[in-house]
């Protein structure tokens, strides 16, 4: 598989969450959106990374070694991942605060997406670190959660990350590109993207919408 020639820069600047499902959908990948609503979302308002995956489990018993596989899954974060934490949605602990967010940007981690809770709000958002998650909890994860795996495939709201993944996270929600059609949705979601900048423009000029529409093909 061939991977996009594209920066990570240049993919945040130009693409956004909407033209990348639609270019999925144009490649027969129409179930790339997870269904969840992230509802804590600190940091920049759009973020574009690779999938740095890791696998979480409720627990109820005294934890032998706490925090192991999640210290060495953030140890281990490259510059331009984003942290992805699978957590089926729990609501159990927070389990990504401000320590681990400290720890990730250090390494070059772009920010994290939590299908679970975080703490230390305030204190993340004003380090500026982005990190999407599904709700908050003030517990600790000690003894609640920990990580049973790392850089594995994961699902979040039927959607499988795979570890080095492009995921794209905006206001809309997330999108999850296959690395196996990689090159192809970026390269045609960039044509999208000139496609709707040039009828933007006819509208404003007096183009109604439906001769727009027939004359460039985008919506």
């Amino acid at each position: 598989m061939k991977k996009t020639n594209y920066s990570l820069s240049e993919m945040e600047e130009k693409l956004y969450v909407a033209v990348i499902s639609d270019a999925l959908d144009g490649l027969g990948f129409s179930a790339q959106s997870p269904d969840i609503s992230f509802s804590i979302h600190t940091g920049k308002a759009k973020l574009v990374g690779r999938c740095k995956t890791t696998l979480w489990s409720e627990m109820y018993h005294i934890d032998p070694n706490p925090y192991e596989l999640e210290l060495q899954a953030v140890d281990d974060c490259q510059p331009g991942e984003i942290f992805i934490a699978a957590a089926a949605g729990s609501n159990r602990s927070g389990i990504w605060g401000e320590l681990l967010s400290t720890a990730a940007r250090n390494r070059g981690c772009l920010g994290a997406l939590v299908d679970g809770s975080i703490r230390d709000i305030a204190k993340i958002r004003a380090m500026g670190f982005t990190v999407l998650a599904k709700g908050k909890r003030v517990y600790d994860s000690q003894n609640r959660q920990r990580v049973i795996d790392i850089d594995v495939p994961v699902e979040i709201g039927g959607v499988v990350f795979c570890p080095g993944d492009l995921v794209f996270c905006d206001e809309d929600g997330v999108v999850v590109i296959p690395q196996q059609v990689e090159e192809a949705a970026i390269e045609k979601a960039m044509l999208k993207v000139n496609a709707e900048n040039i009828t933007r423009d006819e509208i404003k000029k007096g183009m109604k919408a439906m001769d727009a529409y027939k004359k460039y093909g985008v919506l």
